[in-house]
């Protein structure tokens, strides 16, 4: 297989974002300074949009309610493979989805469950995904030193030119 088509880097890119439990969440602040914070995702779901918990309180929340433009950043650990997911936010609170989106990991923070008043989730929708991955040759010339990079338009996933 290529392994620069955009089926293929998907593939990969899913891969990394499934070995890695955790990424980073950044969202932009009013005065345009970004904030960074660990979250523990979903997913991808088969069109790599992606699902977290939170919430409502929180300063992301307010951050996504003011400026819906959010990146995910994901590493993996034990090899030299990242994906960068640039898209947007939206919040979300209806039953079905925070029953679908819920660990029982999270009690500690929603002692009541995913029927919990103060949890609610985020489903993050990406336009860009920039990934590396040099064991799976996923490493554009000149020797990896960009990544390789997929974007949304119109109705499918495309090589950035």
């Amino acid at each position: 297989m290529d392994p620069m088509t955009p089926e293929h880097l998907l593939e990969v890119a899913a891969d990394i974002m499934e070995a890695a439990e955790f990424c980073f969440l950044i969202t932009l602040h009013e005065s345009g300074r970004a904030n960074a914070r660990l979250m523990q995702p979903f997913g991808p779901e088969e069109d790599m949009a992606v699902w977290l918990g939170a919430s409502p309180e929180s300063r992301k929340v307010e951050e996504i309610l003011e400026d819906d433009r959010v990146t995910l950043a994901y590493g993996h650990g034990s090899k030299a493979a990242y994906v960068t997911l640039i898209g947007t936010a939206q919040i979300q609170s209806d039953a079905d989805n925070k029953q679908r989106y819920w660990r029982d990991s999270f009690r500690e923070f929603w002692p009541a469950g995913p029927d919990d008043g103060s949890y609610i989730v985020i489903k993050f929708t990406p336009t860009r995904v920039e990934l590396m991955d040099i064991e799976r040759q996923v490493a554009p010339e000149p020797s990896g030193l960009r990544p390789a990079v997929v974007v949304w338009d119109e109705d499918q996933w495309q090589l950035e030119a």
